[in-house]
């Protein structure tokens, strides 16, 4: 049975002809329409970070029959909304787009980001461990790296976040993000040696 327009939105064939199967996640109707300028895909909209009971409904259907994809504004709201939606549906995939790449005029969104920077966002999705490690990154080593603590520490979790597509937040959500979103110890090492030898240019 085909969805209500008003919650999900459709369209043939996106800029760039990138398809998705899954059905991505949004926060308002901008975002809808400026996801599918950029690619073929099912996009469904929370309508704000208070969603309500009939769009969990909508979510956990798709979720059941397609799998989402979780797209929101790189920004308060936005991570709250992707928490909501993680709590629960565990199994939702996460793409997060920099937020360097969706500001237009001092306003940070999805609808802001260009189709390239969508399109990017979408061929890196971050899943969570099926099966979690105890921890991938501690606390501690989260503090050497720079990232929490310091004067430059939410640069260096966005510059982090950007390198690994888990997105910036503050240093809380970005150590559950580092445990939870498949990524490994390497490319933790990696990303953090990457932006250290950034910063010596």
């Amino acid at each position: 049975m085909r969805m209500q327009i008003a919650f999900l939105a459709l369209k043939s064939e996106g800029a760039l002809g990138m398809q998705v199967k899954e059905v991505i996640i949004v926060e308002g109707l901008h975002d809808r329409d400026r996801v599918l300028q950029a690619v073929s895909a099912d996009v469904l909209v929370t309508g704000g970070s208070h969603i309500e009971k009939a769009v969990f409904d909508r979510i956990e259907r798709v979720a059941n029959e397609r799998g989402i994809i979780v797209l929101t504004d790189p920004d308060f709201a936005g991570n709250q909304i992707r928490r909501k939606i993680t709590e629960r549906f565990p199994q939702a995939k996460h793409a997060h787009i920099e937020r360097g790449r969706a500001v237009k005029r001092g306003d940070i969104g999805v609808e802001n980001a260009t189709s390239q920077a969508i399109v990017e966002a979408l061929q890196k999705v971050r899943t969570v461990w099926e099966q979690p490690p105890d921890q991938v990154v501690s606390w501690s080593e989260m503090q050497q790296a720079g990232l929490v603590g310091l004067r430059q520490a939410a640069h260096r979790r966005e510059r982090v976040g950007a390198i690994l597509h888990i997105g910036y937040a503050n240093a809380k959500t970005f150590y559950q993000r580092l445990n939870t979103l498949n990524v490994t110890h390497d490319e933790f090492k990696e990303a953090v040696a990457r932006i250290e030898a950034e910063e010596k240019q």
